[in-house]
């Protein structure tokens, strides 16, 4: 079986950041940067090149193997703002819902800015998620 390919890395999130050339983007990941490590309490890590993650989510694969992944994160994308694993959970759908202009992939949550949703409710939906999967 291959190895998973996005793995933490010692790679800054802050340089990551500062790397968008959006000003705008740029901007929003800082603040959804510090959103995240707020509702966590955990420091912010790399996974991979372009995933800045909040802590360690194990799952188990075929064979008796496990997978590593962050808990929660997100990552600049062309088009969006791509924000991992907090679409899923007691009241993931109800939050959602407050949530404002949003879209929804297989497990991801895209937003094109920051201004299109309310921080606080994100803020539940990051604690919410992070709080499922912490052993």
């Amino acid at each position: 079986m291959a190895e998973n390919k996005t793995k933490a890395s010692a790679t800054d999130p802050s340089a990551y950041i500062a790397a968008i050339a959006d000003e705008s983007r740029r901007n929003d990941c800082a603040a959804l940067m510090a959103l995240m490590a707020k509702a966590t309490k955990a420091p912010p890590v790399m996974w991979g090149p372009a995933i800045v993650g909040f802590g360690v989510h194990q799952y188990e694969l075929a064979g008796g193997k496990v997978g590593e992944i962050c808990s929660v994160g997100f990552s600049s994308r062309k088009g969006d703002i791509s924000i991992y694993g907090v679409t899923r959970g007691e009241r993931a759908d109800e939050l959602l819902a407050k949530l404002g202009k949003h879209k929804l992939g297989k497990g991801c949550l895209y937003v094109s800015r920051m201004t299109d949703i309310d921080p606080k409710v994100l803020e539940k939906l990051v604690v919410q998620a992070f709080k499922s999967k912490q052993a």
